[in-house]
């Protein structure tokens, strides 16, 4: 069997993190079943649609590694196919011109209200012979009587009974094919098999299903995999800070990381919390989704890419920081690119993103440091002597290693009668501008002999 997956975002607003894990479904199931994974704009609401957002979408999928098959398929070229299926529809009978004004259906919708009952159009037009005239729009013929089943691959069967759809728009007045109809014309015509989407997007697929078996075509296989709720259990929506991922990119989340925890999200093997690209495609299958909401937890998300911080080759990681560097911090210079290579593997210590090591490296990256007001107030008098009796030491030194440094460090305690911390947090100041930063031994270690004494006279 042929498996052909699609993700149709809308490109109205930056990428949502709902819309990503389902991208992300989509080209895992297609690639474990040697299939295509296709990306399909939908592009149709031409006020609200934007270049920059295709861009953005395109280059955010790639980022996480979910890659589409050739070209994306741009859903406003095909309207006039839209159109033509639009008046099949009507030719044979599944459609119809509505003449009822905006007045009528906001009556009949106060009506329902009134009733505590969903809106469903009433159907007055569905059998009128004679043509009117004005605008009209085209609606469908839902099915009256009886029920519909979809044997959905992640909720089970679900049925409903056909007169709770209404006869839904296809055309607007303005004659531009809606959602209902581009979405299934344009899922037939790239022989979509399996439409992987969110719940919230069931009654579509019944609506859907109705102009497929009007139309004699190839039903795909459906599955609705739950929404992702806020941390307060709410739907999530673009208003959230944590929404869109662009929203994780800013703060250093690492790709495999963001990836991993979007496939955990909803979904498990056994009880395997990290998987490699190769490992999430090999075992990935729907019969592992779960059918409830899952809960988008950030302190989960930071603990996953800490683990991969820790693990990744420091070589990787130093690419993937300086990629971060230079699109949301500063560009880096060449000549600091040695020295924090030589660094990355203390500054990632208890790092949970790359925005950690970026604040771990600030004394290494910038030329001068500044110590901040509260950091100044701890310098007292014997800090002050404390920092010119290590100078002295430090400059008799010959040999510079962690074990000459914890030698004088040791005779400064013993000098000043006070512990590790009145030694330390004078010279941590001194050297990054902040009581808090990497281990002492590891600041010293990394800055050259000149720029440390430079850096401590300074006090």
């Amino acid at each position: 069997m042929s498996f052909n997956c699609r993700f149709a975002p809308s490109p109205t607003g930056p990428l949502h993190i709902g819309g990503v894990r389902t991208a992300l479904f989509n080209w895992l199931l297609a690639k474990k079943n040697k299939g295509k994974y296709f990306l399909r704009i939908e592009d149709t609401d031409k006020e609200r649609s934007k270049n920059e957002f295709i861009d953005q979408i395109v280059s955010s999928l790639s980022w996480l590694g979910v890659e589409h098959d050739g070209e994306p398929y741009i859903q406003s070229k095909n309207i006039k196919k839209h159109i033509t299926v639009a008046n099949e529809l009507i030719k044979n009978g599944f459609a119809y011109p509505c003449y009822c004004t905006q007045k009528e259906l906001e009556d009949q919708k106060a009506l329902a209200r009134k009733k505590s009952l969903p809106f469903v159009y009433n159907r007055k037009c569905r059998d009128l012979t004679a043509k009117k005239e004005g605008p009209t729009v085209i609606r469908f013929k839902s099915k009256i009587s009886g029920s519909a089943v979809i044997k959905d691959l992640v909720q089970g069967d679900r049925n409903i009974s056909n007169s709770t759809i209404e006869d839904f728009v296809i055309l607007r007045k303005d004659k531009s094919p809606t959602y209902q109809l581009s979405a299934t014309v344009d899922d037939n015509e790239m022989k979509i098999t399996h439409v992987i989407r969110g719940d919230d997007h069931m009654i579509n697929s019944f609506k859907q299903k109705q102009i497929y078996e009007a139309m004699n075509w190839e039903v795909p296989n459906f599955a609705h995999i739950p929404l992702i709720h806020s941390e307060k259990g709410k739907k999530l929506s673009k208003r959230d800070n944590a929404s869109t991922l662009e929203d994780y990119k800013k703060i250093g989340i690492m790709p495999d990381a963001l990836r991993n925890y979007l496939l955990r999200l909803g979904w498990s093997y056994k009880d395997k919390e990290i998987f490699s690209k190769q490992e999430s495609i090999d075992l990935f299958n729907l019969n592992g989704v779960g059918k409830s909401p899952s809960k988008l937890d950030m302190s989960r998300i930071f603990s996953m890419n800490e683990t991969y911080i820790k693990t990744i080759d420091e070589k990787d990681l130093f690419t993937h920081f300086k990629e971060y560097l230079a699109k949301y911090k500063k560009t880096l210079d060449p000549s600091k690119e040695k020295t924090l290579i030589k660094s990355i593997s203390f500054l990632k210590n208890k790092a949970k993103t790359l925005e950690d090591i970026f604040n771990n490296a600030q004394y290494l990256i910038n030329n001068e440091v500044k110590i901040g007001d509260e950091d100044k107030k701890l310098l007292d008098d014997q800090s002050k002597l404390i920092v010119k009796d290590f100078i002295t030491e430090y400059q008799k030194l010959s040999s510079l290693n962690k074990e000459s440094l914890e030698q004088v460090i040791k005779s400064l305690i013993e000098k000043h009668k006070t512990n590790f911390k009145g030694v330390g947090q004078p010279l941590r100041i001194g050297l990054v501008g902040s009581r808090f930063g990497p281990g002492l031994y590891d600041v010293i270690l990394s800055l050259e002999k000149a720029e440390t004494i430079k850096r401590l006279n300074k006090i």
